[in-house]
């Protein structure tokens, strides 16, 4: 089974590129969704947490706004905190892609926006992150999240470059001017040469 590691900021087009590999019969993990059911449904990761931040768990729930309290403002407890959280969604997302290879499944996708830092793109045969201009990405994130450009533009810059991107991934996959009907035709073809052993993309 290819396992690909999906990454890129806000406003990129990471969602066409996933329908893309989902049209390619892939399955895929939102590693979003897989830390936010851990958050609700994880006793195992409640205790640690607990432990590790007393006063953040009541009756076995997180209380996340307690423990943004402390991680935001110093680094080291919040790398504490990801070490915590990023084991137990390696963990599920290792379920995940058992349960699918055991049905058969030949094509996985792993979808995180930290891949990079979370130890999730070891997992994987090939990671690819979607990038494009910052001027398109503004103006898709005022469009979808009905925010002010110079919001956007404040969300886009607290994230990893695309240098950081082109360094750390496998390969970059890029959404400039285009639709995304056109966006998610580029991905479908870029997904199928690089599955197939090409490697001519940047």
């Amino acid at each position: 089974m290819k396992i690909v590691g999906i990454t890129g900021g806000s406003g990129a087009g990471k969602t066409s590129a996933l329908v893309a590999l989902e049209e390619l019969g892939a399955r895929i993990i939102d590693c979003d969704a897989v830390y936010h059911d851990l958050l609700e449904n994880s006793a195992e990761m409640a205790k640690e947490v607990g432990e590790a931040f007393p006063g953040s768990v009541i009756d076995g729930k997180i209380y996340t706004k307690e423990i943004g309290k402390i991680v935001f403002s110093d680094e080291s407890e919040l790398a504490r905190l990801n070490a915590i959280t990023h084991r137990f969604v390696g963990m599920k997302v290792d379920e995940i892609l058992d349960a699918h290879r055991s049905r058969g499944g030949w094509l996985a996708a792993i979808d995180a926006i930290a891949l990079i830092e979370s130890g999730l793109a070891e997992k994987c045969d090939f990671t690819v992150a979607v990038i494009a201009p910052l001027e398109d990405r503004v103006k898709r994130l005022t469009a979808r999240d009905k925010i002010t450009e110079e919001y956007a533009r404040l969300r886009i810059s607290a994230q990893k470059s695309d240098d950081f991107f082109r360094e750390k991934c496998t390969y970059c996959l890029e959404n400039a001017g285009l639709s995304k009907i056109e966006f998610e035709e580029k991905a479908i073809g870029f997904f199928k040469e690089i599955l197939e052993g090409g490697s001519s993309h940047e």
